[in-house]
C-alpha cells in the first residue's frame, strides 16, 4: 500500500506530463483556427466569384461592341469616300464631253435634249473623227452615259438601243431629294426654266451630283457641281 508521500509524487509526475501534452495541443488548437481565418478573409466566395466573372463579361462585351462600332463607321467612311471619287470622274467626264459638244453627223443642232435629269448632245468623245451622240441620265440612284453611233450613208442616229452604257454613279440622291441634276442657262446667264422650248438659246451649262452610299447613316451627303460652256456654242467665236 502506497504511502501518502508516494501518492503525492505520483499526483505530481501526472500534473507535469499533463502541462508539457496541454501546451501542443493548444498550440495545434490555435494554428488551426489561424489558417481558417486566414483561408476565409483571403479567398473568393462562390458569390463574389460570380459578380466578377458578370463584370468582366460585360467590360469585354463593351469593349468588343466599341471596336465594331468603330469598324462599321471607318468601313462607310472609305466606301462614301470612294463613291465620292468614282462620281468625281463622271463628272469630269461629263464636263470634258460638253465642252466638246458639236453639230450631229447628220446635221443636228449640237444640244438634242436638256432635261432636268437627262441630257443629250453630239461630240466626238472617243477622239475617232467620227461624232457620237451621247445621253447622261438618272435613272432612281444611278447615273448613266449611253452612247449612239451613226450608222449608214447619209449618217442616221437610232436611240433605240445604246452603242454602250457606262456606269457613272450609283448613289446619287437628287431625284430622292428633288433636286435639279442639270441646270441650263442662257448667253446672259439668266436660268432658262423650260430648256427644251428654248434648247437653242442654251449657252452654260450646270451639273450638281448630291452622293450619298447610305443617307440613314453618317457621314453625311456630299455634293458634286460642275460646269461647262460648249465651245461650239459660243455666240462670239
Amino acid at each position: 500500500m502506497n504511502s501518502p508521500y508516494q501518492l503525492r509524487g505520483i499526483h505530481r509526475l501526472l500534473l507535469i506530463r499533463y502541462q508539457y501534452l496541454e501546451i501542443p495541443l493548444m498550440r495545434l488548437r490555435y494554428n488551426t483556427v489561424s489558417m481558417e481565418q486566414c483561408l476565409t478573409k483571403k479567398g473568393f466566395t462562390l458569390v463574389e466569384t460570380l459578380i466578377v466573372i458578370a463584370l468582366f463579361t460585360m467590360l469585354l462585351l463593351a469593349i468588343m461592341n466599341a471596336v465594331t462600332q468603330l469598324y462599321k463607321y471607318n468601313s462607310i467612311t472609305l466606301e462614301q469616300a470612294n463613291e465620292i471619287e468614282v462620281a468625281r470622274r463622271g463628272l469630269l467626264t461629263w464636263v470634258r464631253d460638253a465642252r466638246e459638244m458639236t453639230s450631229g453627223a447628220d446635221g443636228a443642232f449640237a444640244l438634242g435634249r436638256a432635261e432636268s435629269h437627262r441630257m443629250g448632245f453630239y461630240s466626238d468623245i472617243d477622239k475617232d473623227f467620227s461624232v457620237e451622240y451621247v445621253e447622261y441620265r438618272l435613272s432612281s440612284t444611278t447615273l448613266y452615259k449611253d452612247t449612239y453611233e451613226a450608222t449608214g450613208n447619209p449618217p442616221v442616229y437610232s436611240t433605240t438601243t445604246p452603242t454602250r452604257t457606262e456606269i457613272l454613279s450609283q448613289y446619287v440622291q437628287n431625284l430622292l431629294q428633288g433636286q435639279t441634276t442639270f441646270r441650263y442657262y442662257n448667253n446672259a446667264g439668266t436660268l432658262i426654266a423650260t430648256s427644251s422650248a428654248m434648247i437653242s438659246d442654251i449657252r452654260y451649262l450646270r451639273i450638281n451630283l448630291i452622293v450619298n452610299i447610305d443617307p440613314a447613316r453618317s457621314p453625311g451627303e456630299f455634293m458634286l457641281q460642275g460646269s461647262a460652256t460648249p465651245r461650239n456654242l459660243k455666240e462670239n467665236l
